[in-house]
């Protein structure tokens, strides 16, 4: 930013002006900057001015070199200049005219802005040893922070080129209840001192603001009132106090002021001074409404300094990074949630852009006490994009601390938001699922399970419902949800298939609530037989009921072997043809399919032929002939056979 005439690349500036002066026009702008929006103000001036004693240079000319040879944390922070057609830019930190909300500042914030101003002028005059020459409410701005700034350069000068000459000049153009009524004699009899001009200026400016305010807030308003008609603009120059010594003034030695100065000069104390100030702080501020010192000490808490001060991140730093949740809430916090939203947040969505390490774990530590005073809008746009920077950083701690933080970010933006890349579902929910309807029926089927087949009804509804099982045992509330989607073992078939069974409502229980055990009864048998006639489609089967019932050796060799069927295409009819043991019985004989069909095929019933015959007769069925082909086209209604 040496460069006064480097106009800023990208730069936006608002066409409404937000202030507009004799001389130039105040503009809000922004900037972006490593990816960063940057809030600026723009004053824009005529380039050429005849008037004296502006022949040379503008007065904004004049203000854009004078910010950028002083640089004081009390005076508006110079960014840049630039001239374009007839007109001069200036562009500074972002300030706002201290006129527009004067009216709504409190005593203390008053307070703190004088004695900002004050040590701007002290600054000026014991160690640049130049004088401003236009203290007044239009040469204040106060920046987003509440900080009041000395702005207004333009009449500034050093003292060798302070004259009585130069004063008249200007005169004309100086807020007019600032300038000494007796300044060409109090000049010629100065006898070197050329601070009376602004002590003088400075009286008239505290007097002012200070006039409607009441003694409740601070004490010794009303003596510091009559301290600077008085003294500040006392008639004799010699009687009228340096700035150092308005500085010791009982009034700027507030409680609020001495830690504000303190924080403000935190860089210049020894480490002893900053144990013992960090020690006691929290105590300190809590006498003070949170909404002033948010408001005022807010950012100099949250500065660099005390970030990374050992003593203030045991003391103070856990107490600043968490909001208080309500107000019957009785922690030691300092803040509110809405006084945190309002003033602690914003600084914050600042901080954690800082590529610091030391800054970025303290911050990550404490993220899930304020992460909620961010909106989702905020966490999704600024917050989360810095953290996806930290997982690639090559400090592994870091690394550890923001995936946890990432892990906090989920439940409010979601895992497709703070992951990102395609996500599927590669887990099922293995807890069992408890149906009080079903409850009952399970319980009745594990009893069942338990006792043995002891009849061929019992095979029937075995096959009928697909069930192949070597041995019936206890069902189990729910397969266990062993290995990867797709893969299954023969343990999880077998109990898949046994929660197929589960899966039937209540069909073992009749309608009469009957006992489970009195299935063994015959009417029981035979009212089952024939229901499963009506579904299967099986012929009646009352006349095999006499083998049903035969001797015990008999049913003990069915059951035998009912129990080694390794699978059920053994049950299939066509297997059973060839089957040697002729001594089993056929239950399958009488269940020929009968296909119903518009179009009616003779076929040649046979029952003696053989599968071999079969297929045979079938395969001259599908014999094309090509002479069919070449008459016939497409499918066609001509008889195949």
């Amino acid at each position: 930013m040496g460069n006064e005439q480097s106009q800023l690349p990208g730069i936006e500036i608002e066409e409404k002006a937000q202030e507009v002066s004799d001389f130039w026009s105040q503009h809000s702008a922004n900037i972006l900057i490593s990816d960063n929006v940057t809030n600026l103000s723009v004053f824009i001036g005529e380039q050429f001015l005849n008037e004296p004693p502006w022949t040379s240079q503008t007065p904004l000319e004049k203000n854009s070199k004078n910010l950028m040879i002083y640089r004081h944390p009390c005076i508006i922070k110079y960014v840049s200049s630039w001239q374009k057609s007839s007109k001069f830019y200036l562009a500074v930190e972002e300030v706002t005219p201290l006129a527009h909300i004067l009216s709504t500042l409190s005593t203390l914030q008053i307070c703190i802005g004088l004695h900002s101003i004050l040590k701007a002028l002290h600054f000026l005059h014991e160690k640049a040893l130049a004088s401003h020459n236009n203290v007044c409410l239009a040469s204040i701005y106060i920046t987003k922070d509440s900080s009041w700034k000395l702005g207004g350069m333009e009449y500034l000068c050093r003292y060798k080129d302070l004259s009585c000459d130069y004063l008249n000049k200007c005169k004309s153009t100086r807020y007019s209840k600032a300038v000494d009524p007796n300044e060409d004699k109090l000049f010629k009899n100065a006898n070197g001192r050329k601070d009376f001009v602004d002590v003088y200026a400075f009286g008239v400016l505290a007097y002012e603001v200070l006039k409607s305010k009441s003694d409740d807030e601070i004490r010794l308003l009303t003596q510091f009132r009559e301290y600077c008609k008085n003294e500040l603009q006392n008639t004799d120059f010699a009687q009228r106090p340096k700035f150092s010594s308005i500085l010791d003034h009982d009034f700027f030695n507030h409680e609020f002021l001495i830690m504000h100065s303190f924080l403000v000069e935190l860089p210049l104390k020894s480490d002893e001074e900053k144990t013992k100030f960090f020690q006691g702080l929290a105590d300190r501020l809590r006498k003070f409404d949170e909404q002033i010192v948010a408001n005022q000490l807010g950012g100099l808490l949250l500065s660099r300094m005390v970030l990374l001060n050992k003593t203030a991140q045991e003391n103070i730093v856990p107490l600043l990074l968490t909001p208080r949740l309500d107000k019957d809430d009785q922690s030691d916090v300092l803040f509110s949630e809405d006084t945190y939203k309002k003033y602690i947040s914003p600084k914050l969505l600042e901080i954690i852009t800082v590529r610091d390490a030391q800054i970025r774990l303290l911050l990550l530590n404490h993220f899930s006490s304020f992460m909620h005073t961010f909106s989702k809008e905020e966490l999704q746009t600024c917050i989360l994009p810095e953290l996806l920077v930290g997982i690639k950083d090559t400090n592994d701690h870091l690394v550890s601390v923001t995936l946890r933080t990432l892990a906090d970010l989920v439940p409010v933006l979601g895992a497709t938001t703070v992951i990102g890349g395609k996500r599927a579902k590669l887990f099922n929910d293995g807890r069992p699922v408890i149906h009080s309807s079903r409850r009952s029926s399970r319980t009745l089927k594990s009893h069942d399970s338990v006792q043995p087949a002891t009849s061929a009804l019992d095979q029937i509804s075995l096959s009928s419902l697909g069930t192949v099982s070597n041995n019936l045992a206890e069902l189990p509330e729910r397969p266990r949800p062993d290995g990867e989607e797709g893969e299954s073992t023969t343990e999880e078939i077998d109990q898949s298939a046994d929660e197929d069974l589960d899966n039937w409502e209540d069909w073992d229980i009749n309608e009469n609530n009957q006992n489970p055990n009195s299935f063994n009864d015959d009417e029981t048998i035979n009212n089952n037989l024939r229901d499963i006639q009506a579904v299967e489609n099986i012929p009646d089967l009352s006349a095999q009921n006499n083998l049903i019932e035969t001797g015990s050796e008999n049913n003990t060799q069915r059951n035998t072997q009912s129990k080694i069927i390794a699978d059920i295409l053994e049950l299939d009819i066509k297997n059973q043809l060839n089957n040697d043991q002729t001594d089993d019985f056929d239950f399958f004989q009488d269940m020929e399919p009968v296909i119903d069909s518009s179009n009616k095929y003779l076929i040649n019933e046979n029952k003696n032929n053989t599968i071999s015959d079969l297929d045979n007769e079938v395969n001259s069925k599908l014999a094309v002939n090509i002479k069919d082909i070449n008459e016939e086209e497409g499918w066609g209604n001509g008889d195949w056979e």
